[in-house]
C-alpha cells in the first residue's frame, strides 16, 4: 500500500537518477530465479546518498509513528534492510534488531541479532519486496520466537500477484515506499524509455514466471 503518491513519484525518479533502478526492455537482465526482467532495482546504492538516505529512513518513521508507534523494536531485514532499519530507529529511539537468512554456524549461533523477546511487537524493514518469500521468511522467523510482526514496511516493492497473496494471507499490513508501476510512469516521463516499452514492461509485472525466456 502506498499512502503518499507525490512521495512515491519523487522517490522512484531519484532512485532512476542514481540508476538505483535500470530499465532495459531491450536487453533483460537474467534474475537469480531464472526469470528474464527488464528491470533491475538495487535500492543498496541508497545508502550513498546521505540527502535520500534520510528521505527514505524519514518517510519510514513517519508511517512507523501514526500507524505502529507502539512497536518495542524495529527489525532489519540482512542485509540491505539493515541500514535503513538502524536509521529509522535511531529517529524513533527505538531498540533495532535484525534477521538473517539463516543461523550462523559459529559463535553464539544466532539467527535473530539484537533480541526480539516472546509477546514484544515489532515492524520489520525490508529494501525491496519481488516474490516476498524473504521478506515473510523474516516474519516467521520473528513469529517462532514468540514476537508480535504488526506490518512490513519496503522502499520499492514490484506488486507481483504472488508477492501480494503470499502477505495477505499471513495477514499483515505491507507499506511501499513506491512501486512498480510508478516507476514505470515516472521513467516515461523522464524518457528513460519510449511509449512502446509501457505495454510491454507492464506484461512482464503481470507474467514474470512465463514471460519469453524466462525459465
Amino acid at each position: 500500500m502506498i499512502s503518499d503518491k507525490k512521495f512515491a513519484r519523487e522517490l522512484a525518479g531519484e532512485l532512476l537518477d542514481i540508476n538505483a533502478v535500470l530499465l532495459r526492455p531491450d536487453n533483460p537482465f537474467v534474475w537469480s530465479s531464472g526469470w528474464n526482467s527488464p528491470i533491475y532495482c538495487d535500492n543498496r546504492l541508497t545508502i550513498l546518498y546521505p540527502e535520500l538516505r534520510k528521505k527514505i529512513a524519514g518517510k519510514l518513521s513517519e508511517i512507523i509513528t501514526d500507524n505502529y508507534s507502539h512497536i518495542d523494536v524495529v527489525t532489519g531485514t540482512a542485509t540491505a534492510g539493515i541500514p535503513h532499519t538502524a536509521w529509522v530507529a535511531d529517529r524513533l529511539n527505538k531498540p533495532m534488531a535484525y534477521v538473517r537468512a539463516k543461523a550462523k554456524s559459529y559463535g553464539m549461533g544466532n539467527q535473530i541479532e539484537g533480541g526480539v523477546r516472546k509477546g514484544e511487537s515489532t515492524v520489520v524493514i525490508e529494501d525491496l519486496i519481488s516474490t516476498g518469500t524473504s521478506a515473510l521468511s523474516v516474519v516467521e522467523t520473528l513469529e517462532f520466537v514468540g514476537a508480535k510482526v504488526d506490518a512490513l514496511l519496503a522502499i520499492f516493492t514490484y506488486g507481483f500477484d504472488v508477492s501480494n497473496e503470499k502477505i495477505k494471507e499471513h495477514n499483515i499490513p505491507m507499506h511501499t515506499l513506491t512501486d512498480y508501476a510508478t516507476l514505470v510512469d515516472v521513467a516515461l516521463e523522464k524518457d528513460k524509455i519510449r511509449h512502446s516499452d509501457v505495454a510491454f514492461l507492464n506484461d512482464w509485472r503481470k507474467r514474470p514466471d512465463t514471460w519469453p525466456g524466462s525459465e
